[in-house]
């Protein structure tokens, strides 16, 4: 079956180190025909530029703090027929776009989300969820693994996460992508639920995963705690204008305010914040919410896209394969693993200890996947605390729970 072309966005502002993280796992893809496009400052753009896979990537200038613009930017210069979006802070599982295609085959499918792992690379961050006027989120109980193609209920949206979702691109394009207006938040929700209004199908598909990394930028830490909350109540007050009903607006809003302060409060406790940060940040919020009440609505049509399809060499028919062994022959064990990915292999390095660690895992710079852990310990979550394993037997676990997203 003939693949559908994509273009990767990829919107980077302020962060080229781990913008080059990104696109060093896009380039393992197994994927066989898909653009890259980066919209970056200039630090980012250099940062590219000088990679070794700078001259595959369509590099786009833009230095304005407005993802939807950013992101409106790169739909532009998108010659796929699908266009994917991932954070600069995130990286992508090798079947990452396979899985999310997957439901493109559906002419009646006009978008499509997939899961988010959390920072320690097991935990779930994102999973299924819907979105409604007042902009309440849900959880969806999807048990498979499958796709899964569905149609809201009024004044209700399929979440995608902007870190992981793509669109038909004529139909994202003709609805105008992203309104400028969200300059910071609750971009991707509006376009949820424009296209709902507009009656367009979502499908979720849980194998189409990416890591996302929280680093810190302009209005939040590194550790996920609030710098300031302006671009958060701007982004309310226009969402709320947009779609939720006037007579509820003030109640929402109330809602909004008396749920930020909480978490505020929560970091406050937790040492990341003083009680002087916690005024200042709700003032901020509320500031914010008066100036996002005057803000331009300027969604307009995007333009066909004229520039020629730039395909990235992916690594479609690159063997994934698992080095494991103890945490004390870390050494030699990442040696082997730079070996093989720069020879074109996709490596997973499985390091244990003798303990009950928790395992993490997360993609190196150097451009091969890291688990580490105890041989005794939980890799997922929900699992016992303790449970005793023979070296081999573990790794052969470990394998067969990440054997789908990695290709093995």
């Amino acid at each position: 079956m003939t693949p559908i072309p994509v273009s990767v966005i990829v919107v980077s502002r302020d962060r080229p180190k781990a913008l080059v993280r990104c696109v060093t796992a896009l380039g393992q893809l197994r994927y066989p025909c898909f653009e890259v496009i980066v919209v970056a400052d200039q630090n980012g753009v250099a940062a590219i530029e000088s990679s070794a896979l700078g001259a595959a990537i369509k590099c786009i200038p833009f230095d304005e703090a407005n993802i939807s613009a950013a992101r409106n930017t790169g739909i532009l210069h998108a010659a796929g027929e699908i266009v994917a979006f991932i954070d600069d802070d995130a990286v992508p599982e090798p079947s990452w776009l396979t899985y999310l295609t997957e439901p493109f085959r559906y002419r009646d499918v006009g978008a499509a989300g997939g899961y988010v792992r959390a920072r320690n690379g097991i935990s779930y961050q994102w999973k299924a969820r819907t979105i409604d006027a007042e902009g309440v989120e849900t959880s969806l109980n999807l048990s498979a693994d499958q796709p899964v193609v569905l149609t809201p209920k009024p004044a209700t949206a399929i979440k995608t996460q902007g870190t992981n979702m793509a669109f038909r691109r004529p139909v994202l394009a003709k609805m105008g992508g992203f309104d400028p207006a969200f300059r910071y938040f609750h971009d991707d929700a509006d376009v949820n639920m424009r296209l709902a209004k507009q009656g367009v199908l979502t499908a979720l598909v849980p194998l189409a995963e990416v890591h996302h990394g929280y680093q810190g930028n302009s209005s939040r830490k590194s550790n996920r705690v609030p710098r300031d909350l302006f671009q958060i109540g701007a982004s309310w007050a226009v969402y709320l204008g947009k779609h939720c009903d006037t007579a509820k607006r003030a109640q929402v809003w109330a809602r909004v305010q008396n749920n930020e302060r909480n978490r505020l409060l929560r970091h406050m406790v937790t040492g990341g914040l003083e009680p002087r940060d916690v005024s200042a940040m709700m003032r901020g919020l509320r500031q914010g919410y008066s100036e996002g009440l005057s803000r331009k609505l300027a969604v307009v049509p995007i333009a066909d896209c004229e520039d020629t399809f730039r395909r990235f060499v992916g690594n479609e028919t690159a063997k994934s394969e698992v080095i494991s062994g103890r945490v004390w022959s870390a050494k030699s064990l990442r040696t082997r693993a730079i070996a093989k990915v720069k020879s074109g292999h996709i490596v997973t390095l499985l390091m244990m200890s003798p303990t009950a660690l928790f395992h993490r895992i997360w993609f190196h710079d150097d451009g091969y996947w890291v688990q580490r852990g105890g041989l005794f310990g939980r890799s997922e979550r929900d699992s016992p605390l303790f449970r005793i394993y023979r070296f081999s037997r573990r790794v052969r676990v470990e394998c067969f729970r990440i054997h789908r997203q990695r290709l093995l």
